[in-house]
């Protein structure tokens, strides 16, 4: 398997458990995990940091060539993410960051400013890669094209278990609204939308616990590889 080159694309909405699945799929099959959304995240912190209008395109262009962005991977395969040099990591997962993210990714700068960053990853390594437009856009000729979904009520309560266990707890209502709000901009913005690609496998995991999604996600793969 290591001879083997190949991107897997792993798509799908906020809270579908794309990061951490992901992750733990790249590491059953010895290749980096790029998470794309953290990638996004940097941005979106660093408007955030800069009291920029992260829907004004041309503040947020301006202040693009300020931004360098980097990750590093450790032997566990755990992605580190950095900001002009400042490990970012955990910043970005703030509550805060999400909304700037999400406004950032649907600007057309910002993406073709990041789109050969993540391409060449795959061209370096073999790859499992998270995001919103993976399969339709960054890869479209990956090799394994998979969109990962849930129930909204399903997404939303892994989010809430998510920000308490961070120490940042928001009620329910408000993180389901937030989502649903997300989910609408990612998948009506004019730039890349979220959608699924017309060739990926859809793994719904409303009804599977972690370990069960894995399983089938890696089957999947492994189906589609022939290995």
């Amino acid at each position: 398997m290591e001879n083997k080159h190949f991107a897997v694309a792993l798509d799908g909405p906020s809270g579908a458990g794309k990061s951490t699945l992901a992750k733990e799929t790249a590491r059953a099959l010895h290749i980096m995990y790029v998470d794309t959304g953290a990638i996004y995240r940097a941005v979106g912190l660093y408007a955030l940091r800069c009291g920029v209008d992260p829907h004004d395109e041309a503040a947020v262009s301006a202040m693009l060539p300020e931004v360098k962005v980097s990750m590093t991977h450790a032997d566990d395969g755990t992605q580190r993410m950095y900001l002009n040099g400042e490990d970012v990591s955990e910043a970005i997962r703030l509550p805060e960051v999400s909304m700037y993210a999400s406004a950032v990714s649907a600007l057309a700068s910002v993406r073709a400013f990041l789109l050969e960053m993540q391409r060449s990853l795959a061209r370096e390594h073999s790859v499992v890669m998270d995001g919103r437009d993976i399969g339709t856009v960054v890869l479209p000729d990956a090799e394994v094209k998979i969109f990962l979904t849930a129930d909204d009520e399903v997404r939303a309560r892994r989010r809430f278990l998510e920000l308490e266990q961070r120490g940042t707890p928001k009620p329910f209502d408000e993180v389901l609204a937030e989502q649903k709000e997300r989910d609408w901009n990612d998948t009506h913005r004019d730039v890349a939308p979220l959608r699924q690609a017309d060739d990926a496998v859809v793994v719904d995991t409303s009804a599977l616990d972690f370990e069960q999604s894995r399983a089938l996600i890696l089957k999947t793969i492994r189906e589609k590889l022939g290995i």
